[in-house]
């Protein structure tokens, strides 16, 4: 199966959800990144439970794959962006982001969601980092727990500036939590870009068994910028060559979360730029191209850490 295309409703925030899915089903996009957020798919408004119903027969009609994202960035907190997290200090306030990741589950498992997006967050101030890890670890276990439960994997994403902001750091998660099989990983192209000491292309051999979720945008070294195609030093055909050839069946999603202003216009040009790619990709790999026998190992942080810049540009 060849990748499939998504876009993330975050950067369609300036749209009725349903406009924004058939904007994207007429554009040739095969899915969705769905946030759970106010304008959207309210996780904290009444009726939950009817309207991701209603949404599941329109995702269906529309011929949209989905994977539910819990990047929003106020949704919990009007006044912090993104908290609090499951790092917070503040016990009750980690249990009320736990509750919502097992409500994104649930939506999840209702729409038949291929996986929910997650972050670590931020280390507080004044938090060190064996407290931090540990609240990590002993955050997500309720939600692992419902994970298990509906049969949905978690797509944890490395977010530069956060605990877990490379692949060192997930895989580091994963050992302290003893590797559970639904704690999967979300690959945002750019953040390879922007920190990662190998290639985007080489990141994405080397997480290759642990991906569940994909997100793709335009990004520069060392700046946590997320910009249209074109505008930064990806390059492009050889991280679409790798997702081809590791074989992964979730979505490919473009993450533009700055860019709703121009949200219909930028999902039709990231369509024309990625179409062509896609299609090249496919025909290289029909054509024999060697696919790797087995990932490689992930290669240890050695870049520029973030985790003290400012806040994320998600």
């Amino acid at each position: 199966m060849s990748i499939r295309l998504g876009y993330g409703t975050n950067g369609l925030t300036d749209l009725r959800l349903r406009e924004a899915l058939t904007l994207l089903a007429e554009l040739g996009y095969q899915g969705v990144g769905l946030t759970l957020d106010h304008m959207h798919l309210d996780p904290l408004a009444r009726g939950l439970s009817g309207r991701t119903k209603a949404l599941a027969r329109t995702l269906g009609a529309l011929g949209l794959d989905v994977t539910v994202e819990t990047g929003a960035r106020y949704v919990l907190d009007p006044r912090r962006k993104h908290g609090p997290s499951l790092l917070d200090p503040d016990p009750e306030a980690r249990v009320a982001r736990e509750a919502l990741l097992v409500t994104a589950v649930e939506v999840a498992a209702e729409l038949g969601a291929h996986a929910v997006h997650c972050f670590s967050g931020v280390r507080p101030e004044g938090t060190d980092e064996g407290t931090a890890w540990q609240r990590l670890a002993d955050s997500l276990g309720p939600v692992l727990d419902a994970a298990r439960r509906d049969g949905v994997p978690l797509a944890l994403e490395p977010e530069p500036g956060h605990l877990v902001e490379s692949l060192a750091d997930f895989h580091r998660l994963r050992a302290l939590l003893g590797d559970p099989e639904l704690l999967g990983l979300t690959l945002d192209i750019g953040h390879c870009q922007c920190l990662e000491p190998a290639s985007p292309a080489e990141c994405v051999t080397a997480a290759a068994p642990w991906l569940r979720h994909v997100q793709i945008e335009d990004m520069r070294r060392g700046v946590h910028e997320h910009l249209p195609f074109g505008e930064g030093e990806i390059d492009f055909p050889p991280v679409l060559a790798a997702l081809e050839a590791v074989g992964y069946r979730g979505l490919t999603v473009v993450e533009l979360p700055r860019h709703s202003h121009a949200g219909p216009e930028l999902a039709r040009r990231s369509m024309e730029f990625l179409r062509p790619l896609v299609a090249a990709a496919r025909e290289d790999r029909a054509a024999g191209a060697p696919s790797p026998d087995r990932a490689r190992p992930v290669p240890l942080l050695t870049g520029p850490s973030l985790r003290q810049e400012a806040p994320s540009h998600t």
